[in-house]
């Protein structure tokens, strides 16, 4: 879980809090991480990062997606191509869910 301030029932305090919360446009994220809008729409297009869709259609991409796009942008500046990005991504999704898991497990152990 983040560091972010969060309710007695676990949500975020507000939605600025909200590390997933569909925030920035295209042109934002473009200005933030210094990619070409074509890029962004180009790993929407390949599934790589799928932000939300506005009622207008216009991509509205979290913090979380931010942080995912700085990845992928240090991965491709190393010469992962993009399906490996995708590999690499899944990957590392994987081993978050086994830490939580292993983490659940240790929980629930009795000492």
């Amino acid at each position: 879980m983040s560091d972010d301030a969060e309710t007695s029932d676990g949500e975020p305090a507000s939605p600025l809090d909200d590390q997933t919360a569909p925030f920035y446009t295209i042109g934002q994220v473009s200005s933030l991480l210094g990619m070409p809008q074509a890029a962004l729409r180009r790993l929407d297009d390949q599934e790589i990062v799928s932000p939300e869709r506005s009622e207008g259609g216009q991509r509205r991409y979290s913090r979380n997606e931010v942080d995912r796009l700085r990845e992928v942008a240090t991965l491709t500046e190393e010469g992962v191509t993009l399906p490996g990005v995708r590999k690499v991504l899944a990957l590392r999704r994987r081993v978050e869910a086994l830490e939580e898991e292993i983490a659940d497990l240790r929980a629930r152990r009795p000492e």
